[in-house]
């Protein structure tokens, strides 16, 4: 479906894409805008009212709904009021919910899942001629998202789709009732999809699956995650190489090897842990134990003495005593992670820990996340000190200080994936400075003494967008931290428990 798309009045039709949730959720997300642009949408400027708005969604956090129908009603007046408006909900609340959606919001126009992401132009298309809502969900994947086009947040680095879907039967987490079963890409396709984009100026790129380290498991290739990260140090061009998440049961050491040998894949990995307790761990259906998840780190950090480790931690789960939750805390001392995603524990409809036993009044969660927080925090600052003296290659991002303007400051990501906000220097997003680190936060570093800029390809690319005629830029309302590539705030790894 090519060609312009007319508005009411004969004028090019204009939209905005909403996101919540996971890496997942905002790679679909780029992909929803292309096909929009591809069908004649264009992006509707910052402070526009756009002539369709699209909701992608997330069911992982326990007010998913509450916030999507809110976001709905203060729509609704608006709709109403302009004339061939649409509204459409996709992503994973729409895959849970789907009718219900139109039930209690009737004025949406289009529902889709999380399988059929290429529908939606023909789908918004139906529903203006029908005039009447159109609700499509798949219960299979119709179309691998990476075949379809996208419109990337970010022209030095990017997103690269691995697998879609998850085998795992984790009691706390809905996500693979509606993502499905994993699919994976053949590494052929991933490969020529990381070229194009390294000849278009992409310097980093984070390989992306709900658990990336099964990778294989489709074609029968146990080994094929580990191969895919050496192949991707013969691409010339491409400097980074990330990737999130992997599970804790499915990591072997040929993926330590892979990232120790092969130069351009960062040292850095992003292990969710969820808890310390064995009994917790057995009673979440997470199929490893703390032994070996302490095994795992003790292996990566004597291949790779400088890798920074960061972590997912439910606090609370049912069931979960003060003696669990201390050995959560004794495996976060011996893990010394850069940093912790900690969530508190609520109750996700749909999913068997919900009607378990033992709840844990809030108040005690409360309590043992604060603790834990505290305690990450301080082991946070004291890793971040390490790195006072440092020299580091730091790519600058767009957006990632939020006073930057005010302190004359750039910002951007280290090769262990640190947040670096660092002098004044003549670069641009994309390009790389080194610098020597001067002070450290916990949450980030300073660098007060630039010793070089690299100008970049991807430097170029940036600048050349920036040139180009602009739009405005997606409505992004969740985004990781954890090896992105786009610098908006942050959220969880993929499909983590928030």
């Amino acid at each position: 479906m090519t060609g312009t798309t007319a508005g009411t009045e004969g004028a090019t039709r204009t939209y905005e894409v909403r996101t919540y949730g996971c890496q997942m959720n905002v790679h679909d997300s780029e992909r929803l805008s292309g096909l929009l642009e591809d069908a004649g949408y264009v992006r509707a400027a910052e402070g526009e009212t756009p002539d369709v708005v699209v909701f992608n969604t997330c069911a992982v956090r326990e007010n998913a709904d509450n916030r999507l129908y809110g976001n709905l009603g203060h729509l609704r007046p608006i709709k109403m009021a302009r004339e061939g408006m649409q509204i459409a909900v996709g992503g994973c609340l729409a895959q849970k919910d789907q009718g219900e959606i139109v039930r209690r919001a009737p004025w949406v126009d289009v529902v889709f899942g999380t399988h059929n992401i290429g529908s939606l132009p023909v789908l918004l298309e139906r529903a203006r001629i029908a005039e009447e809502a159109q609700v499509e969900i798949k219960e299979s994947l119709e179309t691998f998202p990476s075949t379809l086009p996208s419109r990337r947040e970010s022209a030095y680095a990017a997103w690269v789709a691995i697998s879609v879907g998850c085998n795992n039967t984790c009691t706390f987490c809905i996500v693979p009732s509606l993502r499905g079963k994993e699919k994976d890409r053949r590494p052929g396709d991933i490969l020529s999809e990381v070229r194009t984009l390294v000849d278009q100026g992409v310097l980093e790129i984070t390989l992306l699956g709900q658990n990336v380290n099964t990778y294989g498991v489709e074609f029968g290739d146990r080994l094929a995650f580990g191969k895919l990260l050496r192949a991707c140090g013969d691409v010339e061009g491409l400097e980074r190489v990330r990737f999130t998440s992997p599970h804790p049961a499915a990591f072997t050491d040929d993926v330590i090897a892979a990232m120790a040998e092969t130069p351009n894949v960062m040292h850095q990995l992003h292990m969710p842990l969820q808890s310390g307790s064995d009994r917790i761990l057995k009673a979440m259906r997470r199929s490893y134990r703390s032994e070996r998840y302490l095994g795992i780190i003790e292996r990566v950090r004597a291949a790779m003495p400088d890798a920074a480790i960061s972590t997912d931690i439910i606090v609370g789960f049912p069931g979960e005593t003060e003696e669990d939750f201390q050995q959560t805390l004794d495996v976060v001392r011996q893990s010394r992670f850069a940093n912790a995603f900690t969530f508190q524990y609520s109750i996700r409809p749909g999913t068997p820990a919900a009607t378990m036993d033992d709840q844990v009044p809030k108040a005690v969660v409360q309590e043992r996340y604060e603790r834990l927080v505290a305690l990450q925090e301080e082991i946070s600052w004291e890793e971040n000190k390490k790195q006072v003296g440092r020299t580091l290659e730091v790519l600058i991002a767009e957006g990632e200080g939020r006073k930057d303007d005010a302190t004359h400051r750039l910002s951007g990501r280290a090769a262990d994936n640190r947040l670096v906000h660092l002098a004044a220097a003549d670069a641009r997003p994309g390009d790389m400075v080194t610098v020597e680190v001067t002070y450290a936060a916990p949450h980030h570093l300073v660098a007060d003494k630039v010793l070089s800029v690299r100008r970049t390809r991807a430097g170029d690319a940036w600048e050349a967008r920036q040139a180009a005629p602009q739009r405005g830029s997606a409505v992004n309302l969740g985004m990781p931290t954890i090896g992105r590539p786009a610098p908006l705030p942050a959220e969880p790894s993929a499909c983590s428990p928030v």
